[in-house]
């Protein structure tokens, strides 16, 4: 069993009504996985409990980006997502040890982690903590695509906003969150490092990281 609000995935902690709140639930860290251009258009004001920033994909960079948006043109929505995921995990791998350290060498407590949305760079790290704590990869693919259903209202207000039909055509891509996704996703990742912890000893994450993580996420009562 997992202990229930250990971890909490989040969108955008600044859409909160009240920042007590993280205190209220527990919260005792932010892990905020934007990027370094996110955070300063839309700046969180100081919140009452530690933040730590981690940019899980790096720096924003429009070169990089506007080749992930070529290999969007030419997929599915549901190939898109498993490649870049995919491709996020193998080449930002240093990134997402940056980040599970900072949830596991938080103070006791619940640790918030959260980007924009909550749902790419917030579900994949949910995920390796998940599976990392022993949960059935079916599991956390369903966890993940509760997102599709959690966002559709967001989402649709998000495309509407497009100011033309390219631009339309590539937010539309991101109202998909399928269950299958994160299957192969994880099934590929675990193929090729033996499991989640492998992957993360490969990422630089110590065993002993992982062992803290694991006891912050189980329930053993």
């Amino acid at each position: 069993m997992t202990r229930f609000g250990a971890v909490i995935r989040a969108d955008n902690v600044r859409r909160l009504r009240d920042a007590r709140t993280l205190v209220d639930h527990g919260v005792v860290r932010v892990v905020d996985l934007r990027f370094h251009s996110e955070r300063a258009e839309d700046p969180i004001e100081a919140l009452p409990v530690d933040v730590v920033h981690v940019s899980l994909l790096g720096d924003w960079d429009e070169s990089y980006l506007a080749s992930l948006e070529r290999e969007m043109a030419t997929r599915t929505a549901a190939e898109y997502l498993e490649w870049s995921y995919l491709h996020f995990l193998d080449h930002r791998r240093d990134r997402f040890a940056l980040a599970l350290a900072a949830v596991a060498d938080a103070p006791p407590g619940a640790v918030c982690v959260h980007c924009m949305g909550g749902r790419d760079r917030t579900g994949l790290v949910a995920a390796l903590l998940l599976r990392l704590a022993g949960v059935a990869v079916d599991d956390v693919a369903s966890d993940y695509a509760e997102s599709e259903a959690r966002l559709a209202d967001d989402h649709a207000r998000w495309v509407a906003l497009a100011e033309h039909d390219a631009e339309r055509a590539r937010r539309l891509v991101f109202g998909h969150a399928p269950a299958s996704v994160m299957r192969e996703v994880l099934q590929t990742v675990e193929g090729e490092h033996g499991s989640v912890a492998g992957y993360l000893r490969a990422a630089g994450l110590t065993d002993a990281c992982s062992e803290r993580l694991r006891s912050r996420l189980r329930d053993e009562g």
